[in-house]
């Protein structure tokens, strides 16, 4: 776990975008995505007979589509405690390199958890 003092009003919005997706298709995981741009991405997890993808998969796969080669900040939202796998994070460095915070919050939208690519 990392400092999450560097949560800021950016990543609230973010954690807006991960909730909303969530509720949107009643997933148990979501994600959001800021790019190097400021551009936002939303999506959650993906499962589809033996096709599963994690919500960070599928909004990284939004991102690259549009055109990102950075990412600012994810935010990571679900039903249950989860925890960020290490997947995750190497899909996010891949993309952009190190130092980029992936956050999972609360039911309320708070941090709970972070951890840094």
């Amino acid at each position: 776990m990392t400092q999450m003092s560097s949560w800021n009003s950016e990543d609230e919005k973010l954690a807006v975008l991960a909730k909303g997706a969530r509720s949107r298709v009643q997933a148990g995981t979501s994600a959001a995505l800021r790019d190097e741009t400021g551009r936002t991405y939303a999506s959650a997890e993906v499962s589809i007979g033996s096709l599963k993808l994690s919500a960070v998969e599928m909004v990284v796969a939004q991102a690259v589509a549009s055109g990102s080669t950075g990412v600012e900040s994810v935010v990571l939202s679900s039903q249950t405690e989860i925890a960020i796998s290490d997947s995750d994070i190497e899909l996010v460095r891949v993309l952009a390199g190190v130092g980029v915070p992936v956050y999972v919050i609360s039911e309320a939208g708070t941090p709970v958890d972070s951890r840094l690519t």
